[in-house]
């Protein structure tokens, strides 16, 4: 008997349905009519086992304990899923084979990997395990996947990368948790404070940009803006590039901050012979933005429509498992396997019969061209987020479901236009000594940028113009010059300005920062090691990561802006500066995918954060705590605990 072990009831179904019929169904499982079985976990079935597993004495949270690190790793069955653990204890003992089927990434491979590992199957029988890889639950596609098993021994390393993301993640928690509680105690905070390898630095990253906001400055700084006529009465502006000689009068960000000089610029300028030192025209191509992996595409759903995270993923879910609309959403990928290019031609004609406004899209898309985003070479486990050949014309979709399939069959069609071509221009011109710099950039040909074009924001996230002059500057249309040629420098203009904070991190900035990490971290060695992609978390966890430090009340919405509160303050700032900065957690991440792609090992993660763990829990005793609000435990009724915050003194 096969045994096909999927990653949840769904996607075994989906597997069923695509297999021998008539079938049974059973508890837990569904028999086909060959034999064969097709059963499922139900997401992770197994969890860590708890401290108290491995010492009774760990139940009490004490100092002297730290740090908990077991010698030989167990998993515990999930209570509210020990019956489903049984149903496959039986079927994994009575198969002759196994079809591992669990979703295309890391934790997809390792939730059914350790139920194998937890039921000790036979090294023979897990030799000859097959791995089954589906991101596209229609029916023709399922067949498609079934046709193409491989060794499930070829992903072993990405199991092993999942296994140590876990085992980290719990070192991490339960001994900093146990450390900084136990000592927030001392400080008379008698709740938990939760601290984990991902959450506490997405948490430090909020903090830090509160306090830049409220610690902030602002400084006047001034611009120059020249305003040239040619000889044919054609005009545009070129703005002031201040010398070295300037220096002593400018920031760090090359900002001129002393008006004087400005004012005296201005002055020099204004009706003065002026020359065209450099004239420098380039027609250039801009391909399609890459189909979207789940972070993208969360990044534009709230910059477009303020769909938090969370909401984004949920809704992704549904359009993947309840209508089969798009491929596997959990994606960090945004490439597409060759094969798939194939299919483009009937997804295109089956979206170009839609009346939503894509279908227009899908009628303009010409399925001979081919982006860069058809490389094998760049797929990993699984591929980027793109609709499936399964129409929704007969779907009722709810508005929040639309808005993201729109999202995700625009940015798909996309694939299927041409460049956006322009031209390029950037002109020198010398003015009494200074030089001075205009840039124009002129579209030639549209290309895929109708699609964007034509798409409605809402109106509330429309920006107002609020500097006419830098308009006036970046929106011009240059005239044809050549090196050499005089024009005259009508009149100078002083700019004025005002430095301006940072802004409050929003949900598309915050993941925007958790995806693209490197630019937050300080430590230049773990820099070097970071690529551009490595981030905090994974696609499947960041979200809940977010909605975690929103439930635990450290973070809170004012509008559109991501506040930290006085508790997620007060912890940030109690903490070692080491567990708030994303350096060490991003260099983690980094060493999981070589993991993954047999670059590193297990040891390569586990070892170093061992030693880091026993120095983070001795520099705990020498933070202060007293920055906390005081919080003590009160009685509910039934015996639950509930807390009340006094006022400090």
């Amino acid at each position: 008997m096969k045994l096909y072990i999927a990653e949840k009831p769904s996607l075994g179904r989906a597997i069923a349905a695509a297999l021998p019929k008539p079938q049974k169904n059973h508890q837990g499982y569904i028999e086909l009519a060959n034999g064969d079985v097709v059963s499922w976990c139900i997401g992770h079935i197994l969890e860590q086992a708890n401290p108290e597993n491995y010492d009774p004495a760990y139940k009490k949270w004490q100092m002297q304990h730290l740090p908990i690190v077991p010698e030989q790793w167990q998993l515990q069955p999930k209570a509210q899923t020990r019956s489903q653990l049984t149903v496959l204890r039986k079927l994994v003992k009575q198969a002759d084979s196994i079809v591992h089927a669990g979703d295309p990434d890391r934790e997809g491979q390792l939730l059914v990997d350790e139920v194998i590992d937890y039921f000790k199957v036979s090294a023979k029988k897990r030799q000859n395990i097959q791995r089954l890889l589906i991101s596209d639950l229609n029916l023709p596609a399922v067949k498609r996947s079934l046709a193409n098993l491989q060794s499930n021994q070829l992903f072993m390393p990405l199991s092993i990368s999942a296994l140590a993301r876990s085992r980290a993640d719990w070192l991490y928690g339960i001994n900093l948790t146990r450390a900084y509680t136990l000592q927030g105690q001392k400080a008379g905070f008698n709740s938990v404070l939760s601290v984990g390898r991902v959450q506490t630095p997405i948490l430090g990253l909020v903090v830090r940009r509160q306090q830049e906001i409220e610690n902030f400055i602002a400084k006047d700084f001034y611009d120059v803006h020249a305003h040239l006529k040619t000889d044919k009465n054609e005009q545009f502006i070129a703005k002031w590039q201040p010398s070295e000689a300037c220096q002593p009068h400018m920031d760090t960000e090359g900002r001129v901050l002393n008006r004087s000089l400005a004012e005296n610029v201005v002055r020099r300028i204004s009706n003065q012979n002026a020359e065209i030192t450099t004239v420098d025209e380039q027609q250039k191509k801009q391909a399609a933005p890459l189909p979207y992996s789940l972070s993208v595409l969360q990044i534009d759903a709230a910059k477009l429509y303020s769909l938090n995270a969370k909401l984004v993923l949920d809704v992704c879910q549904s359009l993947y498992e309840k209508h089969k609309l798009i491929t596997y959403p959990r994606s960090d990928c945004r490439y597409l396997p060759l094969e798939h290019y194939t299919q483009a031609p009937a997804i295109i004609a089956m979206l170009a019969r839609s009346d939503e406004s894509y279908g227009a899209f899908a009628k303009g898309a010409n399925s001979s061209l081919k982006s860069k985003a058809w490389s094998n070479a760049k797929v990993t486990a699984h591929h980027a987020i793109i609709p499936t050949e399964k129409s929704a014309q007969k779907i009722s979709l709810n508005p929040f479901e639309k808005k993201i399939y729109f999202l995700i069959v625009r940015q798909y069609l996309a694939q299927f236009y041409p460049a956006f071509q322009y031209n390029q221009s950037r002109i020198e011109v010398l003015i009494a000594g200074g030089n001075f710099v205009a840039n124009a950039k002129t579209p030639t040909a549209q290309g895929w940028k109708v699609l964007f074009n034509r798409a409605k924001k809402p109106a509330d996230n429309a920006e107002p113009v609020n500097d006419i002059a830098e308009q006036q500057l970046t929106k011009q249309h240059l005239p044809k010059l050549k090196v050499g040629e005089k024009v005259l420098s009508e009149q100078g203009e002083l700019i004025s300005r005002i430095t301006q904070p940072p802004k409050h991190f929003t949900d598309a900035s915050l993941l925007s920062a958790m995806t693209g990490i490197a630019r937050f971290v300080s430590d230049p060695e773990i820099k070097k090691l970071l690529r551009e992609n490595d981030g905090l978390g994974t696609e499947a966890t960041r979200a809940g990561i977010i909605d975690l430090l929103f439930k635990r009340e450290y973070l809170q919405r004012q509008g559109k802006s991501i506040h930290a509160t006085v508790i997620g303050t007060s912890l940030v700032n109690a903490l070692p500066i080491a567990a708030t900065l994303p350096d060490m957690t991003a260099h983690w991440e980094a060493t999981l995918t070589n993991i993954s792609e047999k670059k590193s090992r297990y040891e390569d993660l586990i070892n170093p954060l061992t030693s880091t763990l026993s120095e983070m829990i001795k520099q705990s005793e020498q933070q202060s705590f007293d920055q906390l609000p005081k919080v003590a435990f009160k009685r509910k009724s039934k015996g639950k605990k509930q807390y009340s915050r006094k006022k400090q003194s």
